[in-house]
């Protein structure tokens, strides 16, 4: 059964922010496997999806099994054959909370206009001087 995530986006922010999921967001072939995955809309053996970029077979098991490891994609076993498919669902809900603790935490976008930018010297100016010892 699966359970939903009690913890507000807040607390999750840490854990959207991860390096890994970057990281494994950030590969060439990894987004080329995505892509092929996302509009395949069906579930893929690993050695269809190998057809699909120019590594090997046991390259492709290891991005396959990075993308599930963040969360990206779901495999299934049939007797030796493993296929993966697209988490949407939780792809869909992670970049929805990440946009979401964004726009909380900046609601007017932390534009940095020349007001702003002056607000800001200002402040720091102001902190500075506070803090001059006498």
């Amino acid at each position: 059964m699966e359970t939903e995530d009690s913890r507000s986006t807040d607390e999750r922010l840490p854990e959207m922010l991860s390096p890994e999921f970057f990281k494994a967001m950030s590969d060439p072939t990894r987004i080329t496997i995505l892509w092929h995955l996302s509009t395949a809309c069906a579930l893929r053996s690993v050695s269809q999806i190998s057809g699909s970029v120019p590594v090997d077979l046991s390259v492709v098991s290891r991005h396959l099994r990075t993308l599930q490891r963040i969360g990206i994609l779901k495999s299934y076993k049939t007797g030796k054959e493993v296929y993966y498919g697209v988490d949407s669902r939780n792809l869909v809900r992670t970049l929805r909370a990440l946009a979401d603790a964004f726009e909380k935490c900046c609601p007017n976008g932390c534009s940095l206009d020349k007001a702003a930018l002056r607000d800001g010297e200002q402040s720091a100016s102001a902190e500075t001087r506070s803090h001059v010892p006498d």
